[in-house]
């Protein structure tokens, strides 16, 4: 499996640094910052060079937590994978929001508001692991099987979730 691409997501108190994004695979969600790895390029390299492009907050490596990866298999034909870190900011002044950037809108976003469960305007991957990725201290492997654009099937390390398709 291809763990090609990073997400980070900005913490600042009880609040996320959202992306609205303008083009597919999540088009019109919120979602983390974050993309493709570069060639050479590591994934504390990748993500931070990401969080720079997306949202010109130029971060000291020392600041992104790495918190493991996220992996999903798309009708038995496609997989994929990206390797995800935190970053907390204690400074509630910095980057006023909203803003318009190439990839979309960026807005801080209520930690409640990500999780709430009929949030229909987040990435749908994002309510599975978000509070994890937040709140342990150890990495974690999320892994996610979507059928015709469902998720039917969460594994968190060993523990496994069932989802049923409506």
């Amino acid at each position: 499996m291809d763990i090609g691409y990073t997400i980070c997501f900005i913490k600042r108190d009880e609040e996320v640094l959202l992306l609205n994004r303008n083009s597919p695979p999540v088009q019109g969600m919120w979602n983390g910052v974050g993309g493709k790895m570069e060639k050479g390029e590591t994934p504390l390299s990748s993500v931070q060079r990401e969080v720079a492009e997306e949202t010109n907050l130029f971060l000291d490596e020392n600041l992104f937590q790495y918190k493991g990866t996220i992996s999903w298999a798309i009708d038995g034909e496609r997989a994929g994978g990206m390797e995800a870190f935190i970053v907390n900011i204690d400074d509630d002044g910095l980057y006023p929001t909203p803003v318009q950037i190439d990839e979309g809108i960026l807005a801080w976003k209520d930690v409640s508001w990500i999780l709430e469960k009929n949030n229909h305007g987040v990435s749908p991957m994002i309510p599975y692991y978000l509070h994890t990725l937040l709140n342990k201290k150890q990495e974690v492997h999320h892994h996610f099987t979507v059928h015709h654009g469902k998720i039917i099937e969460y594994i968190k390390g060993e523990e496994r979730m069932h989802v049923v398709v409506p």
